[in-house]
């Protein structure tokens, strides 16, 4: 699919829903595909959509250990004695035919007897002198798999846009699928920005932070399976900054810096991009995470995030995750769920712009309730580290107090 073209327009302070579509309403999936083995495509993004070659099941089987039988051989209200005749297995069914009065011991998976219409589980027979004898009350056809009941054969299994998991692997497995046509890994290069930044194993000078966002942002990356250029470190020096820029658009789909997008004195993103591209908006009604700039720089798309750490997860999670996989070719985009919970903690709160807090989800006393995953300063990366969810303050919301009602977003799943 073609990048979509043009500039994207200038728009001013944004809301957090609002920015999250002024970023996706521009994206598309970046070009190019390649055909990748089964066990490769973990992670992928298919770029087709699979079509079942055959029925899954490929035949009726017992969906439980028992025995296959004529429905129309029970009593409808007494025991019935039936013949056991043979014994049925998964890979090696009976060949012969159930006929009347007769049952056929089966294991699950094994094929359906000719003949048989309904398996008895196992549990609730009695068996005595070759026979077995079935209690009243069973249902015609109870008990069985029927071919194709997962997928039909020429049926989609998996649409194209789907993002392969284990369990689209055992399911490309079980149609016999080899190779699948995946789109492209996307390509990010990324850089932290800062004269105080030290890289780790060494000494800090007076004034220096060792560079965790670079790190952050690699772990984030890499679990997206995403090609990834680190580009270090980059001073606050408008020369150096704007060679990296130049080398990350001729190389990269997407820029991804941490630092720099503020309004400071030294704070020069911001102006370049507006110079060597375009910024489509550099603030959003979000605490933490306020100054986040996105746009273009030459063919690249560019996430300009904050320089304190958890904004930078913050936005990651709440804007740049989502574009990275819809550029990847997922489509549809999977809604993350948020969920009503107790907060057990006080919070102060000032209407006006939405909050994500670290909080720790618990279970006190049978009930499951939320708070305060410790100090919250964005850059407390701790913090971070203690939670398992974010605490999601709508922008009209108050203070909340011990006891209220807030909402929340589980880590699970989502870092």
């Amino acid at each position: 699919m073609e990048q979509k073209t043009g500039a994207p327009a200038r728009i001013p302070n944004l809301s957090a829903d609002d920015a999250r579509r002024a970023i996706l309403d521009r994206l598309t999936a970046v070009p190019g595909r390649e055909r990748v083995a089964v066990r490769s495509a973990l992670g992928r993004v298919l770029a087709e959509a699979v079509m079942a070659p055959c029925n899954v099941p490929a035949h009726d089987n017992s969906a439980m250990d028992g025995f296959a039988v004529r429905f129309a051989d029970l009593a409808s209200g007494a025991e019935t004695a039936l013949t056991v005749v043979g014994t049925a297995f998964a890979g090696k069914p009976f060949s012969g035919i159930v006929g009347a009065g007769q049952a056929v011991r089966i294991m699950t998976g094994a094929p359906i007897p000719e003949g048989a219409d309904t398996i008895v589980v196992q549990e609730i027979a009695r068996i005595a002198g070759g026979q077995v004898f079935v209690p009243a009350g069973q249902r015609a056809g109870q008990n069985l798999r029927r071919a194709g009941e997962d997928l039909a054969l020429g049926g989609v299994a998996l649409p194209a846009g789907k993002r392969c998991g284990p369990a689209e692997l055992g399911l490309l497995a079980s149609l016999g699928v080899a190779e699948v046509t995946v789109h492209r890994r996307l390509r990010v290069a990324f850089f932290s920005t800062g004269d105080e930044l030290a890289s780790i194993g060494k000494p800090l000078a007076p004034g220096e932070v060792y560079d965790s966002n670079r790190y952050t942002l690699f772990g984030a990356l890499s679990r997206l399976g995403c090609e990834l250029l680190d580009m270090g470190v980059v001073r606050d020096d408008p020369a150096a900054l704007e060679t990296a820029f130049r080398e990350a658009s001729a190389s990269a789909d997407v820029i991804l810096t941490s630092g720099g997008v503020s309004v400071g004195e030294a704070d020069f993103i911001r102006e370049l991009v507006n110079r060597l591209g375009q910024v489509a908006f550099w603030k959003i009604d979000i605490k933490p995470g306020r100054p986040m700039a996105f746009g273009r720089v030459g063919d690249a798309w560019l996430f300009g995030l904050p320089g304190n750490p958890v904004a930078v997860l913050v936005t990651f999670y709440q804007f740049v995750q989502d574009a990275l996989l819809t550029l990847s070719g997922v489509a549809p985009i999977p809604d993350t769920p948020l969920f009503a919970v107790v907060c057990d903690s006080a919070i102060r709160k000032q209407p006006g712009r939405r909050e994500y807090l670290r909080g720790r989800l618990v279970r006190r006393d049978g009930r499951q309730t939320v708070e305060l995953a410790g100090a919250q300063g964005s850059g407390i990366l701790r913090s971070m580290s203690e939670a398992n969810c974010f605490i999601v303050l709508p922008e009209a919301g108050g203070d909340v107090a011990p006891g209220d009602t807030v909402q929340i977003q589980l880590f699970d799943g989502l870092i």
